[in-house]
């Protein structure tokens, strides 16, 4: 089921607007609330639009005749549907929820994969727009100290992607217990001789935390330990799941449920609470585990899309891949590093470091190394 949203005054696409936080035509200038905009599964659809109401939504009809029908080109790999538009055959893959029309650039959502298991729960909107995104990755290029001239410039900006990438937000209790042996060790002298004191302790601490949502990307496509970095986000903007937030961005369904991705959040949450744990036991010369229990249980998880903001650069016939947090600005990648700048910035230690001696053997009257 394909939906675009048309302007109700001029009949043009409208799309997300992540400045003003609405349904922006950008024909004629109306925005619209998106709390305001029916939901699909209650709206009249309609091919043109219907005089009197809010919006009009075009929705493929006859689900069962062959224009509205995915037709499957490589086990489920790709389906097609058509641009309620201009007629184009819109090809996507099988994890695309959002996309746009290649042709006329409409802001499409296939809703039919948007139902059921696969309907989001929140959805935390883009609030950096394509041209914001563009020039905060050329500011962050412009700091990189060891990356190429070239580079800094960013000019080789090959595409810059909108996209909402499936994640699960856990809510889990960790419990820990440990029992350790620690020792701190004093030194004193008395007479000629040095004593060395090692009074023992038991220790015994026993946890129990508490961890809200918890982010896992549920994503193939997408690269973990990138996704990881770009947190935190703010999740006082989670919202509700409305489709119109998709039109006008690309968005993917999640290839791995909660329970696929749990052992990897399981694991994050145990390494938490061991962390907790050390860190209360403290002032001790030595710390010998003799037992220690760590429990991680799943309160609750749900199934959301956070904005990425997908940035594709060219250097030297070389493709590198950043991602932009659509909500904080933050960008993570790994930039190419110029050789001679390396090379200056351990010559320029090296030299600094020999200053140093220099003046340290001056002023003790040392030999010169």
């Amino acid at each position: 089921m394909i939906v675009q949203y048309k302007c109700p005054n001029c009949g043009a696409d409208m799309a997300y607007d992540s400045t003003s936080g609405m349904l922006h035509c950008d024909s004629c200038g109306r925005n619209d609330s998106i709390d305001t905009i029916p939901k699909p599964e209650a709206a009249d659809y309609h091919d043109d639009a219907k005089a009197g109401t809010p919006h009009s939504f075009r929705k493929e009809e006859n689900y069962e005749e062959d224009i509205r029908k995915p037709h499957l080109f490589d086990e489920n790999q790709t389906d097609e549907y058509h641009c309620k538009n201009c007629g184009a055959v819109l090809i996507t893959d099988k994890d695309t929820t959002a996309t746009t029309c290649s042709f006329c650039g409409a802001g499409i959502v296939l809703s039919d994969r948007l139902s059921g298991s696969l309907a989001p729960a929140k959805v935390i909107p883009f609030t950096i727009n394509k041209q914001q995104a563009q020039e905060a990755f050329r500011t962050w290029c412009r700091k990189g100290l060891l990356t190429p001239k070239g580079f800094m410039t960013a000019d080789r900006i090959k595409s810059i992607t909108g996209l909402y990438v499936p994640f699960w937000l856990y809510d889990l209790n960790g419990q820990g217990e440990a029992d350790a042996t620690c020792t701190r060790v004093r030194t004193y002298t008395r007479g000629e001789y040095i004593y060395t004191e090692t009074s023992f302790y038991h220790v015994y601490r026993q946890v129990n935390l508490n961890y809200l949502k918890v982010p896992a990307d549920a994503s193939e496509k997408m690269n973990d330990e990138l996704m990881d970095k770009l947190e935190p986000y703010h999740y006082n903007n989670l919202k509700d799941f409305n489709m119109p937030y998709l039109a006008g961005y690309l968005a993917e369904k999640y290839n791995y449920d909660e329970k696929a991705l749990y052992p990897r959040v399981e694991s994050r949450i145990s390494d938490y609470v061991n962390s907790y744990i050390q860190s209360t036991i403290s002032g001790y010369t030595t710390t010998a585990y003799n037992r220690k229990d760590i429990k991680v249980r799943q309160r609750h998880a749900d199934y959301v899309l956070l904005p990425v903001w997908m940035v594709c650069y060219d250097y030297k016939q070389s493709k590198h891949t950043f991602a932009m947090n659509g909500l904080t600005g933050k960008i993570v990648g790994k930039p190419p590093l110029s050789k001679g700048k390396i090379a200056a910035w351990f010559a320029g230690i090296s030299s600094g470091v020999f200053i140093a001696i220099k003046i340290i053997a001056v002023l003790t009257g040392g030999p010169l190394l």
